[in-house]
């Protein structure tokens, strides 16, 4: 009843939200909430209990987030149009793990181990909750936009070694001698493998599929369960040979559009590279996506609804996790240093040298938005032996930290990014 009520509901009021400064997200908690312990107590969703149930749901919403962002990249895959994203998912990525595991070890006391795999959880921006913030359709042009959105889709996987070392130095996973072992395989191979896995079938389902239709005229396919197998196969494949699935499966998205472009003759132009004053183009290829007739543009449709649905589901879980004690101020912290001190000091070193305007850095700074990838990778390092109470301390701090991004982020993106996008009046 609440979850039927609680679709019907937004789904009769998708405009009026439009205009309201508040995103679907947190008009999820806010239900979530109220049903949960904090207030009514309808429901509790006991985490550590269900944690292999919300470990693949979380994996679930991630992995189609991830296929939805890659069929929405608008540009070949060049290190001069990808330099930044790609930088903010190697090189931040990196200074922020850095940051809150230096924070966790010296503030608040977790040993080495739980400190470096801490700052793994939380270093990766999120694809699932940052749909405000990221490309809208395959024909945004938006630099902004296509940052985050890459970013999002890069660093899902860019902290998977970091979590491994995470667990190695907590004595849960094999590093190696002076963790050679950890570099070799948790680094270069899963690294390398998860691409190349990504790229050879994303690649060769677009070619198939364009070699069908162009010698049937007519012939129709299900493009959602093209993007359905194709994200299960590189990430079933993934996982068996010990690479990291989350990259394989975005640049399964993103090379299966390229190739469909490729092949159909089109030559997208990058995302605008903007310089200080310059406002965002109102044509109309900006405003209206493309019609559907790629299996890339299809299946892009169907992963947006599966997104939606996983959102209202997870979100709800959320609020049937919190509860008043759960709001401490070590915790709030802990985001609240993670959102004004690790994510824009890692953004302005990621991006030295590449010439972002400022004003884009401060945006891309502010929203790292974080969710529901946090929370799979807190599950995935229970579910590998996690010591209860050390598991209790990081998911509340991972909890909190979530909860407080779905509202402060989601109150700021309308009112900043209409800001960002406002053509500076003339005098």
């Amino acid at each position: 009843m609440l979850i039927g009520g609680l679709l019907l509901a937004m789904g009769l009021i998708p405009t009026t939200l439009k205009r309201m400064p508040v995103t679907s997200a947190i008009i999820y908690l806010a239900v979530g909430v109220v049903v949960g312990p904090m207030v009514l107590n309808v429901f509790h969703f006991n985490p550590l209990k269900e944690s292999a149930l919300l470990e693949t749901l979380t994996e679930a919403a991630v992995l189609i987030s991830l296929f939805s962002a890659g069929v929405k990249m608008p540009v070949p895959v060049s290190f001069a149009h990808w330099r930044a994203p790609i930088l903010l998912a190697t090189v931040s990525m990196a200074v922020t793990v850095g940051l809150i595991a230096a924070l966790a070890y010296y503030a608040l006391g977790l040993p080495l181990g739980a400190a470096v795999l801490l700052g793994a959880i939380v270093a990766p921006t999120d694809p699932v909750l940052a749909t405000d913030v990221q490309i809208r359709h395959a024909s945004d042009r938006d630099r902004l936009r296509f940052t985050l959105t890459c970013e999002a889709g890069i660093n899902d996987g860019s902290a998977f070694p970091y979590v491994m070392l995470g667990l190695g130095l907590l004595g849960l996973h094999e590093i190696g001698d002076f963790g050679l072992r950890w570099l070799v395989v948790d680094v270069l191979w899963a690294t390398a493998a998860g691409i190349a896995i990504g790229v050879l079938l994303g690649n060769g389902l677009g070619r198939l599929v364009w070699k069908l239709r162009r010698n049937q005229a007519g012939i129709k396919h299900l493009d959602d369960f093209l993007g359905l197998g194709l994200i299960g196969l590189a990430y079933g494949l993934s996982v068996y040979v010990d690479a990291w699935g989350f990259l394989a499966v975005f640049f399964a998205a993103v090379a299966l559009r390229q190739t469909e472009l490729k092949l159909s003759g089109d030559n997208p132009e990058p995302p605008q590279r903007l310089h200080e004053g310059e406002t965002r183009p109102g044509n109309a290829a900006d405003r209206k996506p493309a019609q559907p007739v790629r299996t890339s543009e299809g299946s892009l449709i169907f992963g947006e609804h599966l997104e939606r649905l996983s959102e209202v589901m997870l979100i709800l879980l959320i609020g049937g996790m919190l509860f008043l004690d759960s709001w401490s101020w070590q915790a709030v912290g802990f985001a609240l240093f993670l959102f004004m001190v690790a994510r824009p000091v890692s953004v302005l070193v990621g991006l030295l040298g590449t010439g972002t305007p400022w004003k884009v850095r401060g945006m891309v700074g502010w929203f790292g938005v974080r969710g529901i990838g946090s929370l799979y990778y807190i599950m995935f390092a229970i579910q590998h032996g996690l010591p209860k109470e050390l598991a209790l301390q990081l998911f509340q701090l991972t909890l909190i930290m979530v909860t407080l991004s779905i509202l402060v982020h989601g109150t700021s993106v309308k009112p900043l990014m209409g800001r960002f996008w406002h053509p500076r009046k003339q005098s």
